[in-house]
């Protein structure tokens, strides 16, 4: 419970620099408190602590060996390791990933696969975000360099090339030992996308909550928020969407401008940009895990809406006027404070102004601004209002051209004008929906937010086999990474162990080339 009220913390004190709404809902690993324990190795050995920085020389260009290397941060756990023993490596992706070393312990899957198998852990940073750059800023002319081939070569490099810190660790590269890899959200797509783009590189491999669809228009991200929150708030909040939609058709902008000051939100200048900054609440969906009860600012915000007097709605909720009221409320009292904190409204929510430093700031360890580029040029996921005649708790004013005008005002180097990301071609290259790659466990939540790009997606009755085993518990997004929610929701149990039984099944069958 603590690491997930801490996590949420984590989550909320960077975000009032950030107006873009979509940036608040990226793919991301859910954090777990690093162990403030001390390891030793099996034969008693004390072992450096997990948090210990160690730096691999990461080629700068894969396609350009001649310009050089970089380095590239990683951290490493072999407190179960016993020679034979398997190498579970993962990235945390997007993010900088000091602070994610739980991943190294048998508090995530990552460290129960170790801990079975009698392997290390390892994480490695992903280029681009964190201290991992092959240059000293993230302008456009540097970032060319970040693309999702550039990232499976950098695992790839690594894997063959890194002398590890541990006792035999330049003796097991792929072919003298088994690797593993595990990634979840973004990192698990890289995981089901490097498993496609090189075969046989990784023995096994365990992907949670993988997005490996890109799809530009990804107004699915809301359906399963949808379904499964409490439905008397999601009444309300769709009519209010349907209230605010229906004004901008009329061209109604006094009543607009009326509804935007019930929230407290006159100041906000562009009607899309109040349109996203209703989507907020939506985004602390992607918070909660199932140790998370009362108290997460989600559940916060539709008891706002759905309790009068100690009494809930029923399922139809308050009705329109009451939404307004004590949505606007909630806006006023507790969330305005929460995201923007003393800025005022349109600094914090507006996107327009081109001289803010969420636009021109290109100092590295920028995970906001790393992603977006990934974002605009490969694989979209914009976050948006759903076609006309589907339920819609995010107004239809947003469209993906919202995200891509701010793709060009970060990076006016790159775009002349809106691109257009070249998802249809990342899902040609690396599968998509369609990847069929033996070996590979697929682990996806009902509640995930991001359930609709992963082979658990409705509607896509993709096979579980025993080759591509696919598992899906009743948790949110990544739960399954985390050993504490196995123990909180028994469907979650329940892929944790097959994952663990196919990864001893796959690893028995392994031999070594080298």
């Amino acid at each position: 419970m603590m690491w997930a009220l801490a996590s949420l913390l984590l989550a909320g004190l960077a975000r009032a620099a950030i107006p873009n709404a979509m940036l608040r809902g990226m793919p991301s690993l859910p954090k777990i408190p690093v162990p403030a324990r001390s390891n030793t190795a099996p034969n008693g050995t004390a072992l450096p602590p997990i948090t210990t920085v160690y730096y691999f020389d990461q080629l700068i260009d894969h396609n350009n060996p001649d310009l050089g290397t970089f380095q590239q941060r990683y951290w490493m756990n072999w407190e179960f390791y016993e020679p034979g023993g398997p190498i579970v490596l993962m990235t945390p992706g997007e993010t900088d990933a000091d602070g994610y070393e739980g991943y190294l312990t048998n508090e995530t899957i990552n460290g129960l696969i170790a801990q079975q198998q009698n392997g290390a852990a390892v994480l490695v940073e992903h280029r681009f975000f964190g201290y991992s750059n092959p240059y000293d800023n993230l302008t456009s002319q540097s970032l060319a360099l970040l693309t999702i081939q550039q990232a499976i070569d950098d695992l790839d490099y690594f894997a063959n090339t890194a002398d590890l810190p541990m006792p035999g660790g330049d003796a097991v590269k792929p072919g003298q030992a088994p690797w593993i890899l595990i990634g979840g959200s973004y990192s698990g797509a890289l995981t089901g996308w490097t498993m496609v783009n090189k075969p046989g590189l990784f023995w096994a491999a365990y992907a949670s909550s993988a997005v490996v669809e890109a799809i530009t228009d990804y107004y699915g991200y809301f359906t399963p928020i949808r379904d499964y929150m409490p439905q008397n708030c999601s009444s309300d909040v769709e009519a209010v969407i349907a209230y605010l939609d229906g004004m901008y058709v009329a061209n109604n902008t006094a009543g607009i401008q009326t509804l935007k000051e019930a929230f407290g939100l006159g100041d906000v200048v562009h009607v899309d940009d109040f349109a996203s900054a209703l989507q907020y609440n939506l985004f602390d969906w992607q918070s909660l895990q199932p140790d998370v009860g009362p108290g997460a600012m989600f559940f916060d915000f539709c008891d706002a809406l759905e309790v009068k007097d100690g009494v809930s709605a029923g399922p139809e909720g308050w009705g329109l006027e009451n939404a307004i009221y004590s949505w606007g409320n909630f806006w006023n009292t507790t969330y305005y404070n929460y995201v923007c904190g003393s800025e005022d409204a349109e600094t914090c929510l507006g996107t327009y102004n081109t001289t803010q430093s969420y636009y021109t700031n290109v100092t590295i360890n920028n995970a906001e601004r790393s992603w977006f580029w990934m974002v605009c040029n490969q694989v979209g996921w914009y976050q948006v209002g759903p076609p006309e005649g589907q339920p819609a708790i995010v107004s239809r004013i947003l469209q993906p051209i919202y995200e891509e005008r701010q793709c060009m005002d970060m990076f006016p180097q790159a775009f002349a004008y809106p691109p257009q990301p070249t998802t249809t071609e990342t899902d040609m290259m690396y599968d998509g929906w369609n990847l069929d790659v033996p070996r590979l466990f697929f682990a996806n939540g009902l509640r995930d937010p991001w359930r609709e790009v992963t082979v658990s997606a409705d509607g896509l009755y993709k096979a579980n086999t025993t080759s591509m085993p696919i598992y899906e518990g009743d948790g949110f997004h990544c739960s399954d990474l985390i050993t504490e929610n196995g123990i909180v929701d028994p469907t979650i149990a329940v892929v944790q162990a097959a994952g663990l039984m196919y990864m001893k099944e796959w690893l028995a069958e392994w031999t070594p080339s080298a």
